[in-house]
């Protein structure tokens, strides 16, 4: 099946990813809003890095356990759970937003229980979807997932810096909404999510660990986005270059915010029509460069639409890196594991985009958020020229529709 019919012709594909559209697009309007706010009231990127800290610390802590329930439990169910944990994060932000004098810390501790829910709902979808779909459509589910997800990452930030100009509560209350559809579209799959035999206790929790660090390929494919986007990661800091540097708005924001999903989700379209066939391991290689080159880039502009054009050219080579992690992991990993493997995926994602803030928002804090920057980028590009030699049988990857050792 070719095109959008791919989708359409599987109902429970289109309810999946009309949900992951709505959390994901909340999520991102969450973001925008939450990190205005926060540096308006506190005028510190230590501040915003703290907004990345304080949903690190309990995604990284509850990851295992989440990889451990999503092969245990109904996934449908346990995915039901997670979007009612965010929709009470939507109403408590929109609580504060309507209080007259909001304190940044009671920020820090509602978007605390956005990681709580990431730490379940990341390995219930990663596992979920490979359920949707025979093995030979895989690669182009994930290509159709990822377009879907960076959709609604170029609409979420963009329409919540139109609607910050009304206020935030205006934002929180639209993204609340999106997570209420989303759990009705959830409510709405229909079949058997649940996978039996997954071990209890250490055993159990760690087994997904042991599987990652057997499979080179593997671990040198989530490691190397890990330490990439930890790096090279400005998403932080875009509110101090849209207000500061570039001289822009909430508006401004939104559109740097949804800018790297832009090029993101062109280039998924492009591989949901014309997956990659050969040298999956060398294209991740020279995408995460061009990510490096393009963080480089964007921090030295001064110019509004030359920023727009690097982030545009980040998050598509970005995608490509996504695209190949996320299907070598699951075509690679069994399915009474598939929980457990990503989440510690997952782990790793979040370390690298909520630490990879917090890292960012320290050492802008530290050399300023130029040089912070800038420093990243580079940092990126030597991280890529250590994994080229260390990790050689990610390197020779070649077709992702091959288990990989």
């Amino acid at each position: 099946m070719a095109g959008a019919a791919f989708v359409f012709r599987n109902r429970n594909l289109s309810l999946f990813l009309a949900a992951r559209f709505c959390s994901a697009m909340a999520t991102m309007m969450f973001s925008v809003a939450v990190g205005w706010q926060v540096y308006a009231l506190t005028r510190s990127p230590f501040a915003l890095g703290m907004v990345g800290l304080a949903q690190f610390l309990p995604a990284f802590l509850l990851s295992l356990p989440g990889g451990l329930a999503a092969d245990r439990l109904d996934r449908r169910r346990l995915l039901l759970a997670t979007f009612a944990l965010v929709i009470l994060v939507g109403a408590a932000l929109l609580a504060l937003a309507l209080h007259p004098s909001p304190s940044a810390y009671a920020i820090f501790a509602v978007v605390a229980f956005v990681g709580v829910a990431r730490a379940f709902m990341a390995p219930a979808n990663g596992s979920l979807l490979p359920f949707l779909v025979g093995t030979e459509d895989f690669p182009r589910a994930v290509a159709w997932n990822s377009t879907v997800f960076q959709a609604a990452i170029i609409a979420g930030p963009a329409l919540g810096g139109i609607l910050y100009a009304a206020g935030p509560a205006l934002v929180y209350g639209t993204a609340t909404g999106l997570l209420v559809l989303g759990f009705i579209l959830i409510a709405s799959l229909r079949g058997r999510w649940k996978v039996p035999s997954a071990a209890t206790g250490w055993h159990g929790l760690l087994e997904g660990v042991r599987f990652v660090f057997a499979k080179k390929a593997i671990l040198g494919a989530i490691s190397l986005d890990l330490f990439a986007v930890l790096f090279g990661g400005a998403t932080a800091l875009l509110p101090i270059f849209a207000r500061d540097l570039l001289h822009t708005g909430p508006w401004g924001l939104g559109l740097l915010r949804s800018s790297p999903a832009v090029g993101a989700a062109l280039v998924a379209l492009w591989l949901a029509h014309h997956p990659i066939r050969g040298g999956a391991g060398r294209r991740m290689f020279a995408c995460v460069a061009i990510f490096g080159l393009a963080t480089i880039v964007f921090a030295l502009s001064r110019s509004f639409w030359l920023s727009i054009a690097a982030l545009v050219a980040l998050g598509g080579a970005d995608m490509v890196s996504v695209i190949v992690r996320g299907t070598l992991v699951q075509v690679s990993t069994p399915d009474a594991m598939r929980g457990r493997v990503s989440a510690v995926n997952s782990m790793f994602i979040g370390a690298s985009n909520e630490l990879g803030e917090f890292e960012s928002g320290l050492t802008a804090a530290w050399f300023g958020t130029v040089p912070a920057t800038v420093l990243g980028g580079v940092g990126t590009l030597v991280v890529v020229a250590l994994w080229w030699r260390y990790f050689p049988t990610l390197r020779h990857a070649d077709r992702l529709e091959e288990a990989v050792e």
